[in-house]
């Protein structure tokens, strides 16, 4: 019997039964729409988190770090504080770095092939003094000329011009703070980093003879009243920054601003060299203890530098970051990135899409019992009509493909009409929860599910084949009808 010939009367036969094929298909328009729905909902819960990512600027990007003096300490704790794991990850941690990141790690990372640029960490808090208001803001160093997007939407002004220019880069929190009117107001203005004249008598002290007498401090602090009251009135502006550009501010849906990217957040970034120098001159009176055990430890030499807790490298394309990771831990240097958690990110969400895609596939099970008994019922109202059908010459293989058929037709139908139901259920969900959601929040629309073409094309392949394997018996049990009984039948 020619294709076409089978496929005719398999549809005439749905037809003479159109309320019980409708019914039928309703099952495989559920079961189909239910998996297409909750699945894309998980595929856009990993395109938004992923867009997020990217929007942040965090796959061209990897922190580096090297070894610690200040770990290089075994201090002694109360042993209900101590954790066993904590400690042998911290030890492993250790032996793995064996190289200090300092100025000529620095050159030497940026040798590496696919290595864009690297920005050390230099991160402190400072008093300030702007447009006549004094207050304490994080201070960052920055690479300049920076090609990180982290620097490349100003609400005013540009860029710091050069790496030995006293210019700055503030966010708007900071012109806030400041009282300017505006960020383009700020524009220009000076900020001074202060300082008590007392910090420059220590510096001088700190090359004195012991014999010279000082009066009696706890760590640099007088214990007397009254030195302590003239000193504390000893404040001057040690260096002067102009304002060359703000940044704008971040949006609530990971566009331009100052959070973009792996670099620390700050109010103020000047140029990394002078961050540099001032961290080291001002440093706190922990940080030279822990200077002064390391040297004493020989972890460190007299005439060698501490390094830099971290730094930012910037690589050409994320896919050079296994490679340069490679070259890093050869060179005795750890590093961390967001790819490092994004297998863990996507095992998580198979797991989640996996979940879904079985709550639907019930609903489509289910429906492929419906098929099964439609075509059931199909065989006892047609049964006279399958004997004649043998008697003038049709073949097994004949009858079982015309139940097929009919399978498929509900099966195909029902998936691209399931399809088109979770189209349209995603983009009523869409606008609904922008509406009373997001909007409400000052949001911007997201799109919460996420529908690729493989994902309708496989939901209609997979009603297609389900439906296909419900009618096996029902085919197999009408092709072993026989003719001389179907005849008698009534």
């Amino acid at each position: 019997m020619p294709f076409f010939d089978i496929l005719w009367l398999a549809l005439r036969n749905l037809r003479e039964a159109k309320l019980r094929a409708t019914l039928t298909s309703m099952g495989v328009i559920v079961g189909v729409a239910v998996i297409v729905t909750m699945v894309s909902f998980g595929l856009g819960l990993q395109r938004n988190l992923l867009s997020r990512f990217k929007a942040l600027d965090l796959f061209n990007e990897m922190t580096v770090f090297g070894k610690s003096f200040a770990g290089a300490f075994n201090f002694d704790r109360p042993p209900g504080r101590r954790n066993q794991g904590n400690d042998s990850r911290r030890s492993q941690t250790e032996e793995a770095l064996t190289r200090v990141l300092d100025d000529a790690a620095i050159a030497d990372i940026g040798k590496i092939p696919g290595v864009a640029y690297i920005e050390p960490t230099v991160w402190f808090v400072v008093q300030l003094r702007s447009n006549g208001h004094t207050f304490g803001h994080q201070v960052a160093g920055a690479n300049v000329p920076n090609s990180s997007s982290h620097f490349k939407e100003f609400d005013a002004g540009q860029m710091i011009s050069s790496p030995s220019a006293d210019e700055a880069v503030v966010t708007e929190d900071f012109v806030r703070t400041a009282g300017f009117a505006s960020a383009g107001d700020a524009v220009g203005k000076t900020i001074e980093f202060l300082t008590t004249g007392s910090a420059q008598t220590d510096k001088s002290k700190q090359n004195t003879t012991t014999d010279d007498k000082e009066p009696p401090n706890f760590f640099g602090l007088p214990l007397s009243e009254e030195d302590f009251e003239q000193k504390d009135s000893q404040v001057v502006a040690e260096r002067t920054f102009h304002i060359a550009g703000v940044l704008k501010e971040a949006k609530p849906d990971g566009g331009p601003g100052p959070t973009r990217g792996l670099m620390p957040y700050a109010d103020v970034y000047i140029p990394v060299a002078t961050a540099r120098q001032w961290s080291i001159a001002h440093q706190g009176e922990q940080s030279r203890v822990i200077m002064a055990l390391a040297r004493e430890s020989g972890a460190i030499g007299n005439g060698e530098s501490p390094g830099y807790a971290s730094a930012i490298v910037r690589v050409t394309d994320p896919v050079k970051l296994t490679e340069v990771r490679q070259r890093l831990k050869q060179m005795g240097l750890g590093s961390f990135s967001i790819v490092d958690q994004m297998e863990q990110i996507r095992t998580v969400f198979l797991i989640i899409d996996a979940v879904l895609g079985l709550l639907g596939g019930i609903s489509l099970l289910v429906a492929s019992f419906g098929i099964a008994n439609t075509m059931i019922m199909s065989i006892l109202e047609r049964t006279r009509e399958i004997g004649i059908m043998k008697a003038i010459g049709a073949e097994d293989r004949e009858i079982k493909l015309i139940f097929f058929f009919e399978a498929a037709v509900i099966g195909f139908t029902g998936g691209v009409i399931g399809s088109l139901a979770a189209w349209g259920i995603d983009g009523i969900s869409n606008r609904l929860a922008y509406r009373f959601i997001l909007k409400p929040q000052g949001a911007s629309f997201v799109d919460f599910f996420h529908l690729p073409a493989y994902l309708w094309l496989g939901a209609i392949a997979f009603a297609l084949i389900v439906s296909i394997l419900a009618a096996l018996y029902p085919a197999a049990r009408a092709a072993r009808i026989d003719p001389v009984r179907a005849l008698r039948h009534d």
